[in-house]
């Protein structure tokens, strides 16, 4: 399969900004609804473009890893949907679960996955709010290209987008594109 083929035009951030607040609301709306914790998952996906075929097939790929964990530990889901949107795909999933232990497995996935440091796995509980990583104990993320902790290198702008897009890139090919030798 051939990774080719941007589909949408660039966002700006004010764009970016509205749909972080609509997803937020969405979070909240979820947690009223269905009393469960919630997986929240979005990609890391630095640059103006959210949107491509690339990261459409990489999302595609995310949510059924993480339909694969949720049935494979026999957690029940009361909801799940994917939002297929201009500034990112989302995709939620209320599960009937501790918090915790879904954190556990939502951070192995991005661990051990090899696209997983490109999926953002957010768990939120219903009465904690977010989970984060210090809760298991863990360090932060990752640099998608130094290896040093991810905050660092984005608020200092470290490294320049065409270097993290061209590992993104690498990424993505080298899990899809192996097929096809």
């Amino acid at each position: 399969m051939t990774l080719t083929g941007d589909i949408a035009a660039d966002v700006t951030l004010d764009q970016l900004l509205a749909a972080k607040e609509r997803r937020a609301a969405r979070q909240r709306e979820w947690i009223g609804r269905y009393g469960r914790p919630l997986i929240s998952l979005t990609l890391v996906t630095p640059g103006p473009v959210k949107d491509s075929a690339p990261y459409r097939q990489l999302m595609a790929e995310a949510i059924n890893v993480c339909e694969g964990m949720l049935t494979g530990r026999g957690w029940p889901v009361a909801a799940r949907q994917a939002f297929w949107l201009p500034t990112g795909p989302e995709a939620f999933w209320a599960v009937g679960h501790g918090a915790g232990e879904i954190k556990a497995a939502t951070v192995a996935l991005e661990q051990e996955h090899p696209l997983g440091r490109l999926w953002d796995m957010d768990v939120i509980s219903v009465h904690d709010g977010i989970i984060g990583r210090n809760f298991l104990s863990q360090a932060g993320r990752r640099c998608l290209v130094c290896d040093q902790p991810a905050h660092a290198c984005g608020r200092s702008r470290r490294h320049p987008l065409p270097q993290l897009t061209a590992r993104i890139k690498d990424l993505l090919e080298a899990y899809f594109v192996r097929d096809e030798s």
